[in-house]
């Protein structure tokens, strides 16, 4: 409702002149000044969707750079979010991933790459899972892993699985890298496991991410699946930036 009216406001203005407007419309009225514009002049819905889009866009274009301004330390120095690479690196990649993604499976040998590449360079991890119960049972077992120092291990394999991730294939995996499944278990319904998913859903969500993967590099954003290269240069511009 909120978005036809909307719509509807958006339609009504673009054809009455702004004095026409002085008065209060109730709901009704502005329903049906809609719809006289638009069987007058369909072309105007178009136009009226064109002009919430454009708001939308700029509202949430403010907001992710008010969330990189706001939320730096939150987004490249929590405690509670793995570090790989160099932990004491000038430049700082941030990904948001989900084990069951294939293109965040793809996107593991670039970020590799970049690491190959450049050893001055710190990824964070951020678990975002968004893709069905086995993603989250995967993000919670790959957090409580960190208990018994096996994140790294841990999340490669879990990276490296063929099809889909849930309870079994994680807890395979988990005997696998040689992780205490009891342990295991009993650190996945630990509050910084709730803590770190809760944030990342957070940050994405005011960063306008609404996929996996997505990365942070300095001021920069990418959301989707990109190549070394790519991130490579998102690193250089960040440190020249710095």
């Amino acid at each position: 409702m909120r978005r036809f009216l909307a719509v509807a406001a958006a339609c009504a203005m673009t054809l009455t002149a702004a004095t026409a407007f002085a008065q209060d419309f109730t709901e009704e009225e502005i329903k049906q000044l809609a719809l006289q514009a638009i069987l007058e002049n369909p072309d105007i819905v178009m136009e009226a969707v064109a002009i919430l889009q454009e708001r939308e866009a700029a509202e949430a274009e403010a907001q992710a750079k008010a969330t990189l301004g706001d939320s730096r330390d939150l987004l490249e120095r929590d405690p509670n979010a793995p570090v790989l690479g160099n932990p004491d690196g000038d430049v700082t990649v941030v990904e948001f991933f989900d084990y069951n993604c294939p293109y965040c499976r793809r996107a593991g040998a670039e970020v590799d790459a970049l690491l190959a590449a450049d050893d001055n360079v710190r990824i964070v991890y951020r678990e975002w899972p968004i893709l069905g119960e086995g993603s989250v049972f995967a993000a919670r077992a790959a957090l409580a892993s960190r208990a018994q120092g096996k994140y790294d291990v841990f999340h490669k394999a879990l990276m490296g699985a063929r099809g889909r991730v849930n309870e079994q294939a994680v807890m395979d995996l988990a005997a696998d890298v040689g992780l205490d499944l009891d342990k295991l278990r009993t650190d996945m319904d630990a509050p910084e496991v709730d803590a770190h998913i809760e944030v990342s859903h957070q940050l994405a969500q005011s960063l306008g991410f609404t996929g996996t993967p997505s990365f942070v590099v300095g001021d920069a954003r990418a959301p989707g699946l990109i190549e070394a290269s790519q991130l490579r240069e998102m690193v250089e511009n960040a440190r020249a930036a710095d």
